[in-house]
């Protein structure tokens, strides 16, 4: 069975983006960003919430060539990506614009656990709000939580309120711009 994996960055005090809506302190250098390319090669479908597929849909077109001045992690990573199969859960959003991708309107947790059953590579979950249900649902496996090292004081939260569950650290490494990655396995608790 595939694993449906969380990640995100996120501030030292818990943000994802900050009360502006912004996270460009969050953009990771090329040391944190090969790492992720390493990473999000196992996946094999993301699902996301319309915001989150917004943002990502850069990595559509996101591919100036060799002798860019785009780092070369980030060019990789636009081909990671478009390789993947991509859910868009949205009411409002009326069409995708990039390949590989289909829309449904709402997020259904036995939807998710077949497709999980079924899979042949993991999923990967986007976005805090979208993230919340299937953490509610219980079906998040892991998390890859990238710190950096900011503190934003207010905005959007990584993780929901009202929500408990154990982790299990599984890895954990340090990078020389002081963004520390950290795998954990995700346990219910029950009655959580």
């Amino acid at each position: 069975m595939a694993k449906l994996i969380y990640s995100t960055l996120a501030s030292l005090d818990g943000y994802v983006v900050d009360a502006e809506g912004s996270f460009a302190w969050a953009t990771p250098d090329e040391q944190v960003h090969s790492y992720v390319n390493d990473l999000e090669r196992g996946i094999g479908t993301h699902l996301y919430g319309r915001r989150m597929y917004e943002v990502m849909a850069y990595w559509e077109t996101a591919d100036p060539g060799p002798g860019s001045e785009v780092p070369v992690a980030m060019r990789e990573y636009a081909g990671i990506w478009r390789q993947a199969e991509k859910v868009v859960y949205s009411r409002t959003l009326g069409s995708v614009m990039t390949s590989r991708t289909r829309l449904e309107p709402v997020f259904e947790p036995n939807a998710i656990r077949a497709l999980k059953g079924s899979a042949t590579a993991d999923l990967s979950i986007g976005g805090p709000t979208l993230a919340a249900e299937a953490l509610r649902a219980g079906l998040v496996d892991e998390c890859h939580l990238f710190v950096v090292p900011v503190l934003v004081g207010g905005g959007t939260k990584a993780f929901p309120d009202g929500h408990r569950v154990a982790l299990e650290l599984l890895g954990e490494r340090s990078f020389q711009n002081g963004t520390t990655h950290l795998h954990y396995a995700i346990h219910p608790i029950a009655g959580a």
